[in-house]
């Protein structure tokens, strides 16, 4: 059978636990028991045999020196183990030096038995019955309580319990007082009584300890467990985050020369190997994408505009993207829509249902997809049917996990990357919608969405858009990245679309490059992490500074990390995240330098 390491699970370790250890424990807890109950018995069972002393001394059944002495010896007894008690609490003994406490607690109990034993001979009166029945109460009732006081170990309950009722079964088969053999017969039920209970007593407290121990030790190694997990998840995140960084740089330049390589003349064979390397490029873009979208919703970068949305146009529009797959899959896809209005991100709640949609598109094989809504209260419900593959009971739960894909051992990428539901989850959980499915394997999957509804808004016409504008050519563009490739790919696809630039590897050379340049920079793109700790958005400020300018900016980062995403967005620049296509920085730059000239 294979370890639950070689399934990627991390097994709680189990505490190691010896006997010795063990049995430390469990006399040190005794030891602190006897410890902490002795004081207030010992004072009583001490008041009352001076009490028996003073009124048999008064009632002149006894000889006062005898009464008296007796009297002293347990004040002395008493004394001792009260001393005993608080020496221990301020030595405060590590549990492996128990075993000396609990000899000096036993022999001070014996010593106090021991008293008890020359008490009743003193006190007893072999003509008396009265007499020996009221010391036999007296003693019948300190010998009860020394089985709570001292029965969390047997030692110091022996040591003290036969001496103090044994002389009076003694008593009554010597004396042989009226009914004496009723008496001993009494007597000798109560002494087996009270050792079976003591002994079971005994058994229960070291078997509550045992219990409360592994409960310590159970408690103790899941901690241990989930700080290895929290280490190891913080590795996890760290590696990743290092790696992601690492990886989106050279993908990043190779997405820029793969730009710059549509402005030369080749021949057919060449532009098909060109666009197939755009398409790979545009298939690890995707894969970064969706790993930023995680890492912007985990350090809560993403803030959702709340607005009135008409659903019937949204979903609408989402189908359209999708009937053409499911007419190539052979399977129908229905549209069930009203003239509904909800409150949520537009953007955001596209997000989710395209997801869904997708999903329930790729895994139906045969039947169809019918996606639709209806009100339910002040509330909208989006559903998404299928009549697909089913998702078994016990894999519903994972399909929100982070790369969790059914069936899919293989990573086959045409099948997904299994980030869409996560991002899903993250989302609905933003939005504060909820998110709830259903499904059985063979026949089918039912999403639902529940959001609020809303008033259809009064919405004026909106202004014609203004017409694009060409780009400004021989505008001198600075670049800063301390990634060389990083460099040459953004010099070479800025001068294919006809624009000058400077490129250097920190603030400090693109500050020495314009000290000699007098041109006047139109932009500045800045990778966001530079050499010896620096951010772009320091290289900016400095820029800016020496210019005398806000010259537009632009930043461009390979993090992921949710930390140095929140740290990026919070320089209120416009930040693009590698690797970024060719397109989508070119629309960046023209949209500044346009917002510039105005």
């Amino acid at each position: 059978m294979l370890s639950p390491a070689l399934h990627g699970e991390s097994p709680v370790p189990e505490p190691v636990r010896t006997p010795s250890r063990n049995d430390d424990r469990i006399g040190a807890e005794q030891v602190r028991t006897l410890m902490r109950n002795c004081p207030v018995a010992v004072m009583g069972a001490g008041t009352g045999a001076i009490i028996l002393a003073i009124a048999f001394d008064l009632s002149g059944r006894v000889r006062p020196d005898r009464a008296w002495l007796w009297a002293a010896l347990m004040i002395g007894c008493v004394l001792s183990h009260l001393a005993l008690c608080v020496a221990y609490r301020r030595a405060r003994p590590a549990d492996g030096a128990w075993r000396i406490w609990l000899r000096l607690f036993t022999l001070i109990a014996a010593c106090e038995g021991a008293t008890w034993f020359v008490g009743a001979n003193w006190l007893t009166s072999p003509n008396d019955l009265l007499q020996e029945l009221m010391v036999l109460l007296v003693y019948s009732a300190i010998a009860s309580g020394s089985l709570p006081t001292f029965g969390t170990h047997l030692a110091p309950f022996s040591a003290f319990f036969y001496p103090v009722i044994m002389p009076h079964l003694g008593f009554s088969l010597i004396y042989q007082y009226e009914y004496w053999n009723v008496l001993a017969v009494l007597l000798v039920a109560y002494i087996v009584a009270m050792t079976l209970i003591a002994r079971h007593t005994n058994a229960q407290f070291i078997e509550g300890l045992q219990l409360r121990f592994e409960n310590v030790d159970l408690v103790e190694g899941l901690r241990i467990a989930k700080a290895d997990a929290e280490h190891a998840n913080v590795a996890k995140s760290s590696f990743l985050a290092a790696a992601s960084h690492d990886l989106r740089q050279p993908i990043h330049a190779l997405g820029l020369f793969v730009g710059a390589l549509e402005n030369c003349t080749m021949d057919a064979e060449a532009r098909g190997i060109v666009a197939r390397i755009e398409g790979a490029v545009a298939a690890m873009d995707d894969l970064f994408l969706a790993l930023l979208d995680i890492s912007k919703l985990d350090a809560a970068a993403v803030t959702p505009a709340f607005q009135a949305v008409p659903l019937a146009q949204l979903l609408e529009r989402i189908a359209q993207d999708y009937r053409g797959e499911a007419a190539e899959k052979r399977i129908g896809l229905r549209l069930r829509t009203g003239g509904f209005w909800v409150r949520s991100d537009p953007v955001l709640l596209e997000r989710i249902v395209r997801n869904i949609l997708s999903n329930a598109v790729r895994y139906t094989d045969r039947g169809g997809v019918l996606m639709g809504c209806r009100a339910v209260g002040d509330q909208i419900t989006v559903e998404i049917w299928d009549t697909g593959r089913g998702i078994a009971e016990d894999q519903q739960a994972r399909i929100f996990e982070e790369f969790y894909q059914i069936d899919n051992p293989e990573r086959d990428r045409s099948r997904g990357l299994g980030l869409g539901l996560a991002i899903v989850r993250r989302l609905t959980d933003l939005l504060d919608c909820r998110l709830s499915m259903r499904s059985q394997p063979h026949r089918g999957t039912v999403f639902r969405l529940v959001l609020p509804r809303t008033n259809r808004p009064n919405i004026a016409p909106p202004d014609d858009p203004p017409a694009p504008q060409a780009d400004s050519h021989q505008e001198t563009i600075l670049i800063i990245d301390d990634e060389a490739a990083i460099r040459q790919a953004m010099a070479t696809v800025l001068a294919s679309w006809g624009y000058r630039t400077l490129v250097a590897g920190s603030a400090d050379e693109m500050l020495a490059l314009l000290a000699s340049d007098h041109a006047r920079p139109a932009l500045l793109v800045c990778d966001y992490r530079l050499r010896a700790g620096a951010t772009g958005a320091e290289a900016v400020m400095k820029i800016r500074s020496y210019l005398g300018r806000d010259i537009p900016a632009l930043l461009v980062t390979g993090d992921t990390a949710p930390d140095r995403i929140a740290e990026a967005m919070a320089s209120g620049l416009v930040l693009l995240h590698k690797p970024v296509q060719h397109g989508r920085l070119r629309a960046a730059i023209g949209n500044l330098l346009r917002a510039d000239a105005r």
